[in-house]
């Protein structure tokens, strides 16, 4: 049996769980794996230390789901664009809207989208090993599916230089509403990125794309 991890009422309305990953996910993007502690983590979410031992077995499994546990998407919506069949290719448009809907679903979340990408900043400067994870199971694919619709726009046999930094500038539409998603607050707080807002800057951003491409 799971322990006991609920020491009143209104902390068992949210599942041990899931009060371990949002109050690690804070703490950890606060102050970085080594000095944050399991015992701050339970403490916050009240639960007994034993907790963390029986859903993630130590504090470096709760730091890697809180890593790399997804945000909670919409029905369908990815972070990449899937795999199509040989010959089953969509139209660049629609690869391009799969793309940024797939980017910018996280942002419908707000604080706790926001929360994840400072925990990704502070990976990069201190590293524990899981953000070369992140590039090759998350980045890398969808980077070559970007590319690969790319190539067979253009109708090339081999993806080239220019071709590589089409498809970066592209993704780096989407990608920047999550790194300056603080400083669009501060410069034009009515177009935040939320919830609302969402679907009106995946169009803006479907726009762009399609621009650079007319361009190159």
């Amino acid at each position: 049996a799971a322990p006991d991890s609920a020491p009143n009422a209104a902390s068992e309305a949210e599942p041990a769980r899931e009060r371990l990953l949002g109050h690690a996910l804070r703490l950890f993007a606060a102050q970085g794996f080594a000095r944050t502690s399991v015992r701050e983590i339970a403490d916050a979410a009240q639960v007994n230390i034993a907790s963390i031992r029986y859903y993630f077995g130590d504090k470096a499994g709760l730091y890697r789901a809180v890593f790399f546990e997804p945000l909670e998407l919409p029905s369908g919506a990815q972070g990449r664009p899937e795999p199509w069949a040989p010959g089953e290719e969509p139209p660049l448009a629609d690869m391009l809207r799969e793309l940024f809907e797939g980017l910018l679903a996280p942002l419908r979340q707000g604080e706790r989208a926001r929360l994840c990408m400072q925990l990704h900043f502070r990976e990069m400067v201190e590293p524990t090993g899981l953000w070369d994870e992140e590039i090759e199971l998350e980045i890398r694919p969808m980077h070559e599916a970007l590319l690969g619709g790319l190539q067979r726009h253009f109708g090339l046999d081999v993806a080239d230089e220019e071709l590589v930094r089409l498809a970066l500038m592209i993704a780096g539409l989407g990608v920047h509403l999550h790194v300056a998603a603080d400083v669009i607050e501060r410069l034009a707080p009515e177009l935040r990125v939320d919830a609302t807002s969402v679907p009106g800057w995946t169009e803006r951003l479907l726009q762009a794309a399609l621009a650079l491409v007319d361009a190159e």
